[in-house]
């Protein structure tokens, strides 16, 4: 068992505030000095999004984009930026939080209202990327579920520890803010994270978080941004290897690699996100020919997509390729489940630990 971990991000909150602050600060000061206020927002256009090799993750270049009060088109978001971010030092400094959806509506009372969530969503990404914070950090939460984690791992939420070994058969509930959560102990040697809660709910009927030592994350498809922080933080803080198992198809891959080396529509805060030594775990092509799964064909739509993954920096590696190259040869694909053509237990009893012991 460790000791429990000084959480590193209890700090946030000062230096957020600070930041939000510094940005009002800025525009008063430029009225001061009879200059029409303007802002310097960081370009997230494809082509200031950088693959950055040493990082292994997606960066934002160096180009910025300009507001000025002196463009008449540009006046309302200014305005619109300033009370989104009156509102989100209010969220701090109250340690509240609200959804983007929430806040699209308190908009509606600003007098500077958008004219869809889409347009406030991209707002708050403007915020978040100038700021250099999260919008976790802003206290701006997403209308999402929380993956669930299953394993030997105390956690406390506030004055509550919880143990997602004795939290239910679907475990612990990965709060939208981690950052805020501490961990106090553990008793596992690795984390492994599944695609679909089937296979999750699978790994615990056949006991794999006790088999393996490991923590069992069901990631609920594409990983939210909570689930990808909890990995990254257990893999840094914790010291843990995390594994990745998800469908043998492009659309799996992808959502393996978002977690690994980050996303580019979020290369503004990947450095909080990615988690660059996650081990890719399978369902690859390989593993469809060795394991002689049943398969369904690749559409057009799979191999357009498998294409595309590789001519992205982030599969360059000979594994990725020639994986990749062999699911278009075979022009197949497998879902996790398909392991259960030899029996319920079968991904528990060997798959897994074949692959673990090949990795």
């Amino acid at each position: 068992m460790t000791e429990k971990i000084k959480n590193p991000i209890n700090n946030r909150k000062e230096i957020t505030i600070n930041k939000l602050k510094g940005l009002g600060q800025s525009i008063i000061e430029d009225v001061e000095n009879k200059e029409i206020p303007s802002l310097k927002i960081p370009s997230r256009g494809t082509g200031n999004i950088v693959y950055d090799e040493n990082k292994r993750y997606y960066v934002l270049g160096d180009r910025y984009g300009k507001r000025s009060l002196g463009n008449v088109k540009q006046i309302k978001k200014i305005g619109q930026m300033m009370y989104v971010s009156n509102f989100c030092k209010d969220l701090v400094n109250r340690e509240k939080t609200a959804t983007l959806r929430e806040m699209y509506y308190v908009s509606e009372g600003w007098g500077m209202s958008f004219s869809d969530q889409n347009e406030s969503n991209i707002l708050a990404e403007d915020l978040e990327v100038t700021l250099g914070a999260s919008r976790e950090d802003l206290g701006l939460m997403p209308e999402e579920d929380g993956a669930s984690v299953y394993g030997n791992i105390t956690l406390q939420e506030g004055e509550v520890e919880i143990n997602a070994l004795k939290s239910g058969k679907s475990g612990y509930t990965i709060s939208p803010t981690i950052d805020e959560v501490d961990f106090v102990d553990h008793n596992v040697e690795r984390v492994i994270a599944v695609e679909t809660m089937g296979m999750f709910h699978r790994m615990v009927q056949e006991k794999a978080y006790d088999k393996f030592n490991t923590l069992i994350v069901g990631l609920k498809g594409q990983a939210a941004r909570a689930t990808r922080r909890f990995l990254k933080r257990v893999s840094t803080e914790l010291k843990l290897p995390v594994y990745i198992c998800n469908d043998g198809d492009p659309w799996g891959f992808h959502i393996a690699m978002v977690i690994i080396s980050g996303s580019a529509k979020l290369a503004h805060v990947n450095h909080d996100l990615a988690t660059p030594d996650a081990k890719f775990l399978g369902v690859t092509a390989s593993d469809i020919i060795n394991y002689d799964l049943p398969t369904d064909p690749l559409k057009e739509v799979d191999i357009m997509r498998l294409k595309e993954l590789a001519k992205d920096p982030r599969y360059k590696n000979k594994q990725w390729q020639n994986e990749i190259k062999k699911m278009l040869k075979i022009g197949k694909k497998a879902e996790q489940q398909a392991f259960s053509k030899y029996g319920l237990e079968y991904v528990v009893d060997t798959y897994f630990p074949e692959k673990l012991e090949n990795i």
